[in-house]
C-alpha cells in the first residue's frame, strides 16, 4: 500500500506517542511525592495568568487604574506571577537535583530551561505593561544595559505598545508552545524516577546471599 503524508503522520505518533502514554490511567507509586506535584501547580498558575490578563487586555491598560474591579484582576494577575514562577523555580530545582536529564529526557530538560528563559523576559514586558512610575523606572534603568548589548536596536523598553503587544501576544504564544512542547516530552519519556538508595540494594543483596 502506497504510503502518504497523512498515513506516515499517523503512523510516527502511534509509535512516539501512544494513547498510554499521552492519557495514562496509571501512575508510577514515586509520583505520589510532593516534588512531583510542583509541575502543575505551575500550569494552574499558568493558567489563572491567562485568564486574569485576557481580562485585562480586553478593557485596557486605563480599565485596571481606576476602576476597583480593574485593580482586582490586576491584582489577582499579579499574584499569579509571583506563584507562576515560585512553583516553576520550585520545579526547576527539584528536577535538576534529580537529574531529570536521565533515561534520554534530555530534550525534556531543555524545553524546560528555554520555558523559564523565556518566562522571564515575558515577566519583565509585564512590569514595563504596568503604565505606571514603576514601570517607567524599570524602563529607564533598563534603557541603557539595552542599549550596551545592542538589543535596544529591536527591543525598545521604553515604548509601551511594542512592550505591550509582546507581553499579551508574541510572549504567551512561545510559552504555550514550549508548554506543549515539554509536555508531550515527558509524555514520551515519562517522569525521571527517583535515584534508587544503594545502601539498600547492597543490603537486599547481603539478605538473599545469606538465604542462598
Amino acid at each position: 500500500m502506497k504510503r502518504n503524508l497523512t498515513r506516515s503522520m499517523r503512523l510516527w505518533i502511534q509509535e512516539t506517542l501512544p494513547m498510554e502514554n499521552l492519557l495514562p490511567d496509571t501512575m508510577p507509586a514515586y509520583v505520589d511525592s510532593y516534588v512531583y506535584l510542583f509541575g502543575i501547580l505551575t500550569i494552574a498558575a499558568l493558567v489563572w495568568l491567562i485568564v486574569t490578563g485576557t481580562v485585562l487586555a480586553i478593557f485596557g491598560p486605563d480599565w485596571w487604574h481606576v476602576s476597583a474591579v480593574g485593580h482586582f484582576f490586576n491584582s489577582m494577575h499579579f499574584w499569579s506571577v509571583q506563584a507562576f514562577f515560585f512553583f516553576m523555580v520550585l520545579h526547576l530545582w527539584a528536577q535538576f537535583l534529580m537529574a531529570a536529564w536521565r533515561g534520554g529526557r534530555h530534550f525534556t530538560w531543555i524545553s524546560g530551561w528555554l520555558l523559564f528563559l523565556v518566562s522571564i523576559v515575558a515577566g519583565l514586558t509585564g512590569y514595563l505593561s504596568q503604565n505606571n512610575f514603576d514601570s517607567q523606572w524599570i524602563g529607564v534603568q533598563g534603557k541603557d544595559a539595552m542599549n550596551s548589548t545592542g538589543v535596544g536596536g529591536f527591543f525598545n523598553i521604553l515604548n509601551f505598545g511594542q512592550m505591550y503587544g509582546l507581553h499579551i501576544f508574541v510572549f504567551p504564544m512561545v510559552i504555550i508552545v514550549l508548554l506543549l512542547v515539554h509536555l508531550m516530552l515527558v509524555r514520551m519519556h515519562g517522569v525521571v524516577e527517583p535515584f534508587s538508595d544503594e545502601r539498600e540494594g547492597d543490603l537486599l543483596d547481603q539478605k538473599v546471599g545469606e538465604h542462598q
